[in-house]
């Protein structure tokens, strides 16, 4: 029988220890992985905690988050080298490392801050679906991958994975599969937890490893008014393939139609299972 993960899985996996001089401790879990490691958002989020702790000032939230993936970090102990930058009146920016055995596997920039006065104030409206219905999982069996497991969907955009459809457009509701506030580290899970955007033109899987993801923060997180199971609409496009590269843009949204973050992502698509 298929089990169901915990709601504390995702504040558990991506937890972190200090160890002095911007030195976080961190474990990658087996738990939030793909066929090829584990997956982006996931490693996102991860990192995004180490950053928050590091810069430890809720006045000043996140805004823009940058990864680049050199290799795939490995199940089991990891380290998060954080630094400041700079840390002006209003804005804090960042760099971070993920580290594992004395390796660089994944280069991160981060800006944390309060809101600023402006001069216009505009937003292009989501896309009119309707109120969220029922979300399922996936359920356990042969060639699943775990992260399929740690959340729950109700599929709206674009056609059927595999189906060799003629656009490259996925998304619809998406929540984990538990319920859990929807905040930045949750929102940097989502930005690539869906299936790659390519999957609805292809008719076969393929690898789809991201090279680097940036993640803009939109709102205040959590969004007032969003209760911890309520999914966001989630939204991932691409336009262009070409030398075995393929971008992706995500959008996400709260169910009152508030844009929560918007993403790019540069990833390869090539032959294989």
């Amino acid at each position: 029988m298929a089990t169901t993960p915990s709601i504390a899985d995702l504040d558990r996996d991506t937890a972190v220890e200090p160890a002095g001089d911007g030195l976080w401790h961190a474990t990658v879990s087996d738990q939030w992985a793909v066929p090829r490691g584990p997956n982006g958002g996931y490693i996102a989020a991860l990192v995004l905690r180490a950053m928050e702790a590091e810069v430890a000032d809720a006045g000043r939230a996140p805004r823009s988050l940058t990864l680049h993936y050199l290799r795939p970090p490995a199940p089991g102990p990891a380290a998060v080298q954080v630094t400041v930058e700079r840390a002006g009146r209003t804005l804090t920016s960042v760099s971070a490392r993920l580290l594992q055995e004395g390796r660089t596997m994944v280069l991160a920039l981060g800006a944390f801050a309060g809101d600023f006065p402006t001069v216009a104030d505009y937003a292009s409206p989501a896309p009119d679906v309707g109120a969220p219905g029922a979300l399922h999982t996936v359920p356990d069996g042969p060639g699943v991958p775990p992260i399929a497991r740690r959340t729950a969907m109700a599929p709206l955009f674009g056609p059927a994975p595999m189906s060799g459809g003629d656009e490259a457009v996925v998304g619809g509701w998406l929540r984990l599969a538990e319920p859990r506030v929807a905040d930045a580290v949750a929102l940097a899970f989502y930005a690539d937890a869906w299936l790659p955007s390519p999957f609805a033109r292809l008719t076969a899987p393929a690898p789809a490893p991201t090279i680097d993801l940036t993640i803009h923060f939109r709102t205040r997180l959590p969004h007032p008014g969003m209760a911890p199971e309520d999914p966001v609409l989630a939204r991932f496009t691409s336009r262009t393939s070409h030398g075995g590269f393929f971008e992706e843009d995500g959008e996400l949204w709260a169910p009152d139609g508030t844009l929560l973050a918007h993403s790019r992502q540069l990833a390869l698509l090539y032959p294989g299972g």
